[in-house]
């Protein structure tokens, strides 16, 4: 399927002079930010429950869009059994199901762009990189834990307290991990942040805590101990890919809609 991935990317961009951008406090902009936000999983009729939570997203553009992490996508989709990739609007007992396809990804940035046949919903505004600094106001509104409470988002807020390269040194080489080596061979740059996240968090928007515009999108936590204590002893470190990588992710997917 064909469709205008600039033309929306126009709509991003310039959503990002609206004047109520610099004006509303935080929780105006949570009020803003919130029916944007979604669920990332599948849905399979005869599983139990039918619907399976993999992480967070939000919507960008004319709302047809959903921007997500790349591994929050399941590497296999069971078709036989009719299962199907998923997006989960809405609040509580209002929650809808969007059906999505996958339109464009990113694996060395671990980024994904969805598009849901069912909508729109309300778009978040995309920041431009150039001016953001260490030691910026930011939250993020997200699943922390999944669905165990319901479909009820969260948000936290905290500081971009580094800019730092996406690997983490590793004290020997015998403890580095395949993907810890994949990443020295593709190193960017990746926003350190003081903000207490979890694993259901992966694919929450980080949004100024000022103007409401999406700065980069959450994609790991650091994890001091394993993951079964990370939900009762969180590192408070967290990590975001940056906002450039999406609107070069949408220029790709330009592109390839053109060919």
């Amino acid at each position: 399927m064909r469709f205008k991935i600039l033309a929306i990317y126009g709509v991003v961009i310039s959503s990002l002079f609206c004047p109520l951008a610099n004006s509303a406090g935080l929780p105006d902009i949570i009020d803003r930010i919130r029916p944007g936000v979604v669920a990332v999983g599948t849905v399979m009729p005869l599983r139990r429950p039918s619907a399976q939570f993999r992480g967070t997203g939000f919507a960008i553009g004319d709302g047809h869009l959903v921007i997500s992490n790349h591994h929050v996508i399941p590497e296999l989709i069971d078709l036989a059994k009719k299962e199907t990739l998923a997006v989960f609007s809405g609040r509580g007992s209002q929650a809808k199901v969007h059906p999505a396809r996958i339109v464009k990804t990113d694996p060395d940035h671990d980024l994904v762009i969805l598009e849901i046949s069912n909508g729109p919903l309300p778009a978040l505004a995309l920041a431009r990189e150039e001016g953001i600094r260490e030691g910026e106001a930011i939250a993020f509104t997200g699943f922390p834990i999944g669905m165990v409470l319901g479909l009820y988002p969260v948000t936290h807020r905290g500081i971009i307290s580094a800019i730092t390269p996406v690997v983490i040194p590793s004290n020997n080489s015998k403890s580095l991990t395949a993907k810890q080596i994949q990443r020295m061979r593709n190193r960017f740059a990746v926003y350190q942040l003081d903000g207490t996240a979890y694993p259901g968090n992966s694919g929450s928007p980080v949004y100024d805590a000022l103007s409401g515009e999406v700065v980069g999108v959450l994609n790991s936590v650091f994890v001091k101990d394993t993951k079964e204590t990370l939900l009762e002893r969180p590192s408070g470190i967290s990590y975001a890919i940056p906002v450039r990588y999406i609107h070069e992710l949408l220029e790709a997917a330009e592109r390839d809609s053109k060919k």
